[in-house]
């Protein structure tokens, strides 16, 4: 008899304890929790009470290492304090559960020039992984690329144009559109454009990018500030512009959009009496008690195509069912807001 207690830490109980509890032998044990094979009623019902009264756990990524191979997805993320990567972390959880899929997640904070994130891919590759979701923008597609040759890789959240990398991807050039036709309805034309920089937050740029050449074929003069990653990065530079006669501040994202209101109020300017303020994201915790101009991602349709995708990947039955690239651009919706007024 095993000498294993119920209520151990269940990894620590093995299928030998469980076989012995049961008095079988570790293939019949084998075969019955995995609910392979033909049994008496009771025999698979007393392995099976053993199993759980001695608190066994199935460890499942090991017996699919013994196997050379795992149907688990690692999952790569951008710091999941920020709303917006920690709302994508949870719709996609919730979605590969539902398709059946394990996610092995690791989540990168500030990276510069990605070599952090290219560690952490190897890492789980190591781990063998079935696939890769690479939900954030900071590795470029020639970090990536290498890694498509040996699993499928499904980026989301950001557009990708490499052969071989699939995407399911906010439309953040259409969102600067969308924001930039919304300011120009107001009537603005004197506007600063505020943004992370394109090896700062690609996202933010292709948006940012968008709005200045939209604003500028609406007739407007556009003050474009390309800054770094704190959210307070290029606000001085911002407000200096809205002093010399700017009517509008469009920020690439709604924690700019903050920094810049902290910024204004302190000035003593009234936000949007003096100057009108936009974001970017929609995801922000009290976004709309505060009354955020802005667009929110639809990051909930994005989680969804990811793992879809991805599932499909997994599953093709030949070459010629995964051989093309998958492109899916998905569009958000305008928040109007209170914090962007007609001039």
């Amino acid at each position: 008899m095993s000498s294993v207690e119920p209520g151990g830490p269940g990894l620590r109980v093995t299928v030998s304890d469980v076989a012995a509890a049961a008095g079988v032998s570790r293939a019949t044990a084998t075969r019955a929790l995995k609910g392979e094979g033909r049994f008496a009623p009771e025999t698979q019902e007393r392995i099976l009470a053993e199993a759980e009264r001695l608190g066994y756990v199935r460890n499942t990524m090991a017996a699919e290492l013994a196997a050379g191979r795992t149907g688990t997805v690692g999952l790569m993320l951008r710091d999941a304090s920020n709303p917006a990567y920690g709302l994508l972390f949870s719709r996609l959880q919730d979605e590969a559960h539902r398709r059946g899929l394990d996610l092995v997640t690791v989540t990168i904070g500030a990276d510069e020039q990605g070599a952090e994130q290219v560690n952490a891919l190897h890492r789980l590759l190591g781990m063998r992984v079935a696939g890769l979701i690479v939900a954030t923008g900071g590795i470029t597609a020639a970090q990536l690329e290498p890694f498509a040759d040996q699993v499928p890789i499904v980026r989301a959240g950001r557009v990708e144009t490499a052969e071989g990398i699939h995407t399911a991807h906010y439309d953040d050039p259409e969102h600067g559109r969308m924001l930039a036709a919304h300011v120009l309805s107001l009537g603005h034309r004197r506007v600063v454009v505020l943004s992370g920089a394109e090896d700062v937050s690609f996202a933010e740029h292709l948006r940012a990018s968008a709005m200045e050449e939209a604003l500028i074929a609406g007739g407007a003069s556009v003050t474009l500030v390309s800054a770094g990653a704190a959210p307070t990065d290029g606000v001085d530079e911002a407000v200096d512009a809205v002093r010399s006669g700017a009517t509008a501040v469009m920020c690439a994202s709604d924690y700019r959009q903050l920094a810049v209101m902290r910024t204004l109020r302190a000035a003593g300017l009234a936000v949007p009496g003096d100057v009108s303020v936009t974001g970017c994201d929609g995801i922000l915790p009290g976004a709309d008690l505060l009354g955020l101009t802005t667009l929110r991602i639809p990051v909930e349709a994005v989680a969804a195509a990811a793992v879809e995708t991805m599932q499909r990947l997994l599953t093709a039955d030949s070459d010629s069912d995964s051989a093309e690239t998958v492109r899916q651009p998905f569009v958000g919706t305008l928040v109007p807001g209170s914090t962007a007024a007609a001039v």
